[in-house]
C-alpha cells in the first residue's frame, strides 16, 4: 500500500479584528490529519457552519507535504 504524499488541517479561530491580524488566545483550533482534501472540507463546512454567527471566526484548509 502506498502511503500518502500530504494530508490535510483545518486551522482557525476568532480574531480579535476583521482584518484577522491574529487569534483570540483559547479559541485556537486545529483538526486533522485529514488523508483527503474531501475530508477536511467536510470537517471546515462544519466549524464554518457552527460559528457563522462570529464575523471575526475564520478557518483554512492547509496542505502539509509528507515525505
Amino acid at each position: 500500500m502506498e502511503r500518502p504524499s500530504k494530508q490535510f488541517w483545518v486551522v482557525g479561530g476568532e480574531f480579535s479584528d476583521t482584518r484577522f491580524n491574529g487569534l483570540v488566545p483559547g479559541t485556537e483550533r486545529v483538526l486533522g490529519p485529514f488523508a483527503a482534501r474531501r475530508d477536511a472540507e467536510t470537517a471546515w463546512s462544519r466549524l464554518a457552519s457552527e460559528t457563522r454567527s462570529l464575523c471575526n471566526a475564520r478557518f483554512s484548509i492547509t496542505e502539509e507535504q509528507l515525505r
